[in-house]
């Protein structure tokens, strides 16, 4: 099996979307929305519907970003578990929670419903089984946790319905869901052109000013052009404003996913997760129609911080054997791809206005469940944009402070890993010489008291860069996997260029001239200024964990 068969080859790549024009003129509009995810497409479609002139600007394609690398688990089974999350919540707002999340699945299927959206939507339920090793009690705490929450219908059962092995007891959540994201990304933006909202790529925003205009906010792109409007949402995986405080509130992992072809019937529906740590997550999606003689069993897991681990083929290996150990159907691996998810320190996204009065609102902190906080998004944030109370949004404000013991301990430790990173400064770099970085590799050189990003071309062409991210000046990794630099600190990732990928950032990686590398290489000269990234979202990849 080729690497070339796997890079970032997800199930849903093959999905006809509805084409963007590339942004070539500026606009206003009552609303921009940044990211075209799913997040940003619900928002969209729920403000044109109400009348709202709406543009939404992307880098790349419709879910061109981290909604693409998702999963597609549509869930109140949060990620974090309810027993997690009763730690860092009161009831009233695990209750709150918990009603938010099911709206948010009832919002998902009505509008398939509504506007025919050919998704492959289907209610299934989910099951959580306990790992070897776990503590007897996980799966009862999690049921009384979840009951707490005020999810009844949650209950033990002897054993998940999976024919190739016994998982032993396992808590079933009824009517969950799944579907096939791009699809209905699709759907929605066809709805929003319906509307007279208006979709444009080839926009990377890096900029939004309050007060060029007056009641107006200005988003800025890199090629100059703009969007005037009432309010803008930044509705992407990591948002660049505000450009510290929520970052010290979340941080970015890396998750992996590898889609085995399955005989048709061989895994019964349903969305399967185990408890270890991190823990497993399961699924079935169509890959040939409905009536094809084979599925495709999406498994993934093998969570690490961003940027601070290098190992994902064996992370892939570890999941196929994970997978062949308990499903043994399952035929060739077709599929392979990672994503990113962005966890808060209380479980709980991030969505509404940057501060009080700001006309700039945010969506980020997926917590692995981008297919329902991504909606929620959408509800919370076309209600705060027309000035309607939302009974959602005290829960989920950025600015919120969630002092419980669980949260605190939380933000401490992402936050001495991200001092951590810093530290590594003044560590030496990957290889001791250039010339040891093999062609179409990349690693950080040190060289005097700086670091350098290195890459070799296939050609041996060599590309060098500042190591340092333009976010907030933590340091880059090579990721051979994703062949991109990300950062260790707030997960901003760029691709091999050193062009920016990802937020936080919304600036590329630094050039450095040729007159400053070493004698005897070949160095490409920097790159011009106004290069456009690559036709992925620029600030933006959402979403979505491939697990959710």
């Amino acid at each position: 099996m080729t690497e070339r068969a796997y890079d970032k080859n997800t199930v849903w790549t093959h999905a006809v979307l509805p084409p963007m024009a590339p942004l070539a003129a500026d606009h206003t509009a009552d609303v921009c929305v940044v990211g075209a995810g799913i997040a940003g497409l619900t928002t969209a479609y729920l403000l044109a519907k109400a009348g709202k002139r709406v543009v939404v600007l992307d880098n790349g394609a419709v879910g061109g970003g981290e909604s693409g690398f998702t999963t597609a688990h549509i869930t109140h089974a949060l990620d974090r578990r309810w027993a997690s999350l009763a730690k860092l919540h009161g009831v009233s707002h695990l209750r709150l929670a918990a009603r938010s999340h099911t709206a948010a699945i009832e919002t998902i299927e009505r509008i398939v419903k509504e506007e025919e959206i050919d998704c492959d939507f289907r209610r299934v339920h989910g099951y959580l089984f306990a790992a070897p090793g776990s503590p007897p009690m996980t799966l009862r705490d999690e049921i009384e946790a979840a009951h707490r929450a005020g999810l009844g219908s949650t209950h033990y059962v002897d054993r998940a319905p999976l024919f190739d092995f016994d998982t032993g007891p396992a808590v079933c959540f009824p009517d969950q869901a799944q579907f096939h994201i791009r699809r209905y990304l699709g759907g929605l933006s066809r709805a929003i052109e319906r509307d007279g909202g208006k979709l444009y790529t080839l926009a990377h925003v890096v900029d939004v000013d309050e007060d060029a205009v007056p009641h107006k906010v200005v988003v800025k792109t890199a090629r100059g052009l703009q969007v005037v409007a009432g309010e803008a949402v930044l509705a992407t995986n990591s948002p660049f404003i505000p450009r510290i405080s929520v970052h010290m509130k979340q941080a970015g992992y890396r998750t992996y996913v590898i889609g085995l072809r399955m005989p048709r019937g061989a895994v019964p529906p349903g969305l399967y997760w185990d408890t270890a740590d991190p823990f497993h997550y399961v699924r079935l999606a169509n890959v040939d129609g409905a009536d094809g003689p084979d599925e495709v069993l999406i498994v993934g897991g093998e969570d690490h911080k961003t940027g601070q681990a290098g190992d994902a083929d064996q992370r892939y290996a570890r999941l196929e054997a994970w997978a062949r150990e308990r499903f043994t159907q399952a035929g060739e691996v077709q599929h392979r791809w990672s994503g990113e998810v962005m966890e808060t320190v209380d479980g709980l996204a991030y969505i509404g206005r940057v501060k009080r009065d700001s006309r700039i609102l945010i969506s980020t902190g997926d917590c692995g469940n981008g297919m329902t906080h991504g909606t929620i998004a959408g509800l919370v944030i076309s209600d705060l944009v027309q000035g309607r109370e939302n009974r959602m949004a005290s829960l989920f404000d950025p600015t919120r402070v969630n002092l419980s013991l669980a949260a605190v301990s939380e933000y401490v430790k992402e936050n001495v890993n991200v001092a951590c990173q810093y530290a590594s400064w003044l560590g030496k770099g990957d290889v001791g010489d250039v010339a040891q970085i093999a062609p179409g590799a990349g690693a950080v050189v040190r060289r005097g008291l700086k670091k350098l990003a290195v890459y070799r071309d296939p050609r041996g062409q060599i590309q060098e860069m500042s190591a340092m991210c333009s976010h907030l000046g933590g340091i880059v990794s090579w990721n051979p996997a994703e062949r991109s630099w990300d950062c260790r600190c707030h997960g901003a990732r760029y691709d091999a260029m050193g062009r920016v990928l990802r937020g936080p950032a919304t600036a590329d990686l630094t050039p450095v001239a040729p007159s400053e590398a070493p004698a005897g290489e070949s160095v490409t000269p920097p790159r011009p200024p106004e290069v456009v990234a690559v036709p992925v979202t620029a600030v933006s990849l959402p979403q979505n964990r491939p697990a959710t």
